[in-house]
């Protein structure tokens, strides 16, 4: 087993998502792909209001609990995979919210992303939380998971991918794998 941590942010809180049950899927990918210890973070039960720390977050001085359990759970990470839907062309309200509590937490870790949607597979929100992140020192790789039609794959309330789908979480863990040994001296 690896010393590397990966969490999986679960980045949808609506009524009904879709987002846990493709979270549940990758989760079991990242387990059996060996190269991580695995957690996840659900936003819906991470429960964060809109930002209200009156201190930037590059202080780090967090005067509310669930500030600093979330905190917690990302500085512990080593590498992030956010499950993501795209809204309106864009990523979703409460991911950016999730984002922008922390600050030196998501510094030099390796992040994938996993979206999903309709005919866009959720390309377009993952090309908005790259550019979120840029600013943080968070590495988002190039590969990654997005899923067209998502709703076409679920069974009985469970997600399930096809081949290519499998094969594209292979090839992200692979590399975040790699990206996150390689960055892991940098957080020293």
């Amino acid at each position: 087993m690896s010393d590397l941590r990966l969490l999986v942010v679960v980045a949808s809180t609506r009524p009904g998502r879709v987002a846990l049950p493709v979270s549940q899927w990758f989760v079991d990918a990242a387990k059996a792909h060996g190269g991580f210890q695995v957690s996840v973070a659900d936003l819906a039960e991470e429960n964060l209001p809109l930002l209200d720390e009156p201190h930037h977050p590059r202080l780090s001085r967090y005067e509310h609990e669930h500030t600093r359990r979330w905190s917690e759970k990302v500085g512990a990470a080593d590498a992030i995979v956010f499950v993501i839907p795209e809204y309106n062309f864009t990523l979703g309200a409460v991911a950016k919210n999730a984002i922008d509590y922390l600050h030196h937490e998501w510094r030099y870790k390796a992040a994938g992303v996993v979206s999903y949607g309709g005919v866009s597979a959720g390309t377009r929100s993952a090309m908005a939380l790259h550019a979120a992140v840029f600013a943080l020192n968070l590495f988002t790789i190039a590969q990654q998971v997005n899923i067209p039609f998502v709703t076409s794959r679920m069974v009985d309330g469970r997600f399930d991918p096809s081949e290519t789908t499998e094969a594209a979480a292979t090839v992200l863990l692979d590399e975040l794998h790699r990206v996150a040994g390689a960055l892991k001296p940098l957080r020293g």
